[in-house]
């Protein structure tokens, strides 16, 4: 069963060694936290907390609730839900990032953790229309997005810009 849980001090150890092998960019998806050692991860962890609830924040930064998608009692993606836009997501990164872990690809858990990224942000997100971003050489996350609902709203050298209109 694959299911979305908020980042939470439960589950620091299987948290903590999922996002230290995340790579520090991955197909536009930004991991602050690569090779962390455990003994900086609490406090990565209270900082991506805090952030969902709008504190710690970078300067222009927008309040970002980190998910994880698990399948069964593994964590095999993270999904990044910004609450809403600014300037900078508006004409970049969008509302959500996600990540699905080499090894869980090509199994349908990004198509399904979209899905269920996407009814998070139809509760929390203000905006009538879900912004997103892919880099075209990513064309799997492309159809992942097209399978949700998305559609290319605009387009640069590197990315597809896409959107999903919110169903509430």
């Amino acid at each position: 069963m694959l299911y979305l849980k908020t980042a939470n001090k439960k589950d620091i150890e299987k948290e903590y060694i999922f996002v230290r092998s995340i790579p520090a960019d991955e197909n536009g998806f930004i991991n602050d936290y690569p090779n962390i050692e455990r003994a900086d991860f609490d406090d990565a962890l209270d900082t991506l907390i805090a952030n969902s609830r709008g504190e710690k924040l970078p300067e222009g930064y927008v309040p970002a609730t980190t998910y994880f998608l698990w399948h069964d009692d593994d964590i095999v993606g993270e999904f990044q839900l910004r609450q809403h836009l600014c300037d900078s997501l508006i004409n970049g990164a969008g509302h959500i990032g996600y990540y699905i872990a080499p090894e869980y690809r090509g199994n349908g858990f990004a198509t399904e953790g979209l899905r269920l990224i996407i009814e998070e942000a139809e509760k929390i997100v203000p905006e009538d229309v879900i912004y997103l971003r892919v880099r075209k050489s990513n064309p799997s996350s492309l159809k992942v997005m097209q399978k949700n609902g998305g559609y290319i709203h605009h387009e640069d050298d590197e990315s597809y810009f896409v959107r999903i209109k919110k169903e509430k």
